[in-house]
């Protein structure tokens, strides 16, 4: 209750304006919603913490829609005018990865949308054995089309009018290596011939990544070298690959010594990196198919976050406001839900101090129950950001109930998962509904965007679900 007193200048009698204030809990809880702290600390209707500015709990709930057509490892990209596509391994012209699109952004008040392979060539389609990956610029909406084949070497494809027409394949391997494990990237560094430089990085014959740029858009790569400093011991499997605004790459992987976790930066197209510890050393890192899983992205100005998975399953996440030299603590990003354990994370950010995961996880109990989960902060750089999450799919639908399935390969689910931020600040996490066999694009139905100066409400999306599939 907010009240002031004024007294006319004659001495009239005191009149009071009472303003009533805005309860910080002014909406229901959702099923599937849980507001909380770090730490799995129950936030719902606490009234003596100081939610204020961008730290406040919004509205929010999940959901997810279905491509139509199966998907593996799955990656993901949005072009400058909202064209969203998702890789679908196997199912495109003459066995090649199809690249799937759907016109899900700017749907809102009917579920309505159509889905359709944007992969079609006018010359014999490049068909890949495995790792299946496609990538969009951030700033020239250039879709890049990245296939391995059997270890022995890899192309590169892309489309600058959103798969109308397509160019290449350019070859992207060196003799002297296997090739395992790619992953790409571009970043806002001018090239010689191209308005952004680009950059993969691959398992190969090395005790760390091996990395390779691209000075005219992909056309043509440059020699395979070290993704590390050249003593390191890391081993070559690696999370994504991130390129930022102000033209650095990002990597997480395993640390140099082979424990812990590390992001390595290189702010010169890889001419040289350097490799900066993640505080794991009270999480721990995963004993299970997400031990490579150090997940790395930027926002929009630069500021790096991680997200990893300690040794008891459980997410953490930590951020850099300079570039990586110096990081937060470790936090503990899992909801009040007591999950017993998480697998496949990703981690996106929109505008500075938003920022937003992906996982799967598991329930606990005697069933094995895999769900899907995205949790954001709207204040990160908070002392104690307020955490939001929700789950994708309903109780009765699960993604999987394999027993470990998060913790392996497992279905659709494989190396790792792909999410993005699209133009209005909706997160976007691209995943396999493996019961069903089906693609799945999950996002929230409710929430805030995670773009701009103050935070506001996105418009609101029709629920998926089940009825999708």
């Amino acid at each position: 209750m907010l009240s002031a007193s004024f007294a006319g200048c004659f001495g009239e009698e005191e009149s009071e304006v009472v303003v009533e204030a805005s309860p910080v809990w002014d909406f229901e809880r959702p099923e599937l919603t849980w507001y909380h702290f770090p730490d799995a600390v129950d936030a719902w209707g606490n009234e003596e913490f100081g939610f204020d500015g961008r730290n406040m709990p919004f509205e929010a709930m999940g959901t997810y829609y279905g491509i139509g057509i199966s998907t593996f490892e799955p990656t993901m990209g949005i072009t400058q005018s909202d064209m969203m596509m998702m890789s679908s391994y196997g199912n495109g012209p003459a066995g090649s990865t199809a690249i799937i699109s759907c016109d899900l952004i700017g749907m809102h008040d009917v579920l309505d949308y159509s889905c359709e392979n944007i992969y079609d060539p006018d010359y014999p389609p490049i068909a890949n054995s495995n790792d299946p990956y496609i990538y969009v610029d951030l700033w020239t909406s250039r879709i890049m089309k990245f296939d391995m084949h059997a270890l022995l070497g890899m192309t590169v494809e892309w489309s600058d009018d959103e798969g109308a027409s397509w160019n290449g394949p350019s070859v992207a391997t060196q003799i002297y290596s296997v090739q395992d494990h790619q992953t790409i990237a571009s970043s806002n560094m001018p090239a010689l011939f191209h308005p952004t430089t680009w950059m993969f990085c691959i398992n190969g014959n090395a005790p760390h990544p091996l990395c390779s740029s691209s000075q005219d858009g992909g056309a043509t790569w440059g020699p395979e070298t070290s993704g590390a400093p050249i003593s390191c011991n890391s081993g070559g499997l690696s999370a994504h690959l991130v390129g930022s605004i102000d033209g650095n790459f990002y990597r997480g992987n395993k640390g140099c010594t082979g424990d812990g976790y590390s992001v390595f930066r290189t702010t010169n197209a890889g001419i040289s990196w350097t490799e900066h510890v993640l505080p794991t050393t009270e999480t721990g890192i995963a004993d299970t198919w997400n031990a490579e899983e150090a997940q790395v992205e930027v926002d929009s100005e630069g500021n790096v976050h991680a997200m990893w998975m300690g040794l008891d399953n459980m997410p953490y996440w930590s951020y850099s406001v300079d570039q990586g030299d110096t990081w937060s603590n470790a936090t503990m990003i899992a909801p009040p839900i007591n999950l017993s354990g998480t697998g496949f994370p990703v981690v996106v950010a929109g505008d500075a101090g938003t920022v937003a995961f992906g996982y799967v996880g598991e329930t606990e109990g005697e069933d094995e129950t895999w769900n899907a989960y995205l949790t954001y902060a709207t204040d990160a750089f908070n002392e104690t950001p307020l955490l939001t999450t929700v789950q994708l799919n309903g109780d009765d639908d699960p993604l999987d109930i394999e027993v470990d399935c998060g913790y392996n390969r497992c279905g659709g689910l494989g190396d790792f998962l792909d999410i993005r931020v699209d133009a209005y600040g909706r997160t976007w996490f691209s995943l396999s509904h493996n019961i069903a066999d089906i693609g799945i694009f999950g996002t929230f139905s409710t929430g805030p965007s995670l773009r701009g100066e103050s935070i506001s409400m996105l418009t609101p999306m029709p629920i998926g679900g089940q009825q999708t599939l």
